[in-house]
């Protein structure tokens, strides 16, 4: 954590503040930031090649969201531990085979979010409990069809999309 950082605002995972950080060109100045636990997105790939897909419901895009499981990390959980609680809350399944595609950052200029992505196999259903805030519909759809959603513009949340294509190239 910046020692110069006066903190605006703090609710959930927004930590918004503004830090004091000098430049590699020496400049110093005082930038908006907000910090973020890291998340964990996934995967979920069955045998028949169908991916667990959700429809869910958020209020800063204005309607339903077409994107694969994901959640913020909570505490000291590691990413994969993440992963697998968020496979487990929205979707109701378990995985017994779990590979790390790689992470992404998501907005570099303001915001140091890490969204690691995982490929979940070998799922078995356990039941879910989505949060409360998570208006959620579980569908699944083969990968080469999530792929063609986001040709379409039908998929555009950006770890869906980064994920999609790891799982692919993953695949091959």
């Amino acid at each position: 954590m910046n020692p110069k950082r006066r903190e605006i605002y703090k609710m959930g995972v927004v930590d918004f503040g503004i830090e004091q950080v000098t430049l590699p060109n020496g400049l110093t100045l005082e930038l908006p930031m907000v910090r973020h636990p890291g998340a964990a997105a996934i995967v979920a790939l069955d045998t028949d090649g169908s991916i667990v897909m959700l429809s869910q419901y958020r209020h800063a895009v204005g309607g339903w969201h077409r994107e694969i499981p994901a959640g913020c990390r909570n505490g000291a959980e590691t990413p994969l531990e993440c992963a697998q609680r968020e496979l487990r809350e929205e979707t109701g399944l378990s995985a017994s085979q779990w590979d790390h595609l790689g992470g992404i950052v998501t907005i570099p200029s303001f915001c140091d979010e890490r969204i690691e992505l995982y490929l979940a196999r070998e799922l078995t259903a356990i039941g879910g409990s989505p949060e409360a805030d998570e208006i959620i519909r579980v569908e699944r759809v083969s990968l080469v069809e999530a792929l063609a959603m986001v040709r379409r513009g039908a998929i555009v949340d950006a770890k869906t999309i980064a994920a999609l294509h790891h799982a692919n190239e993953f695949l091959r």
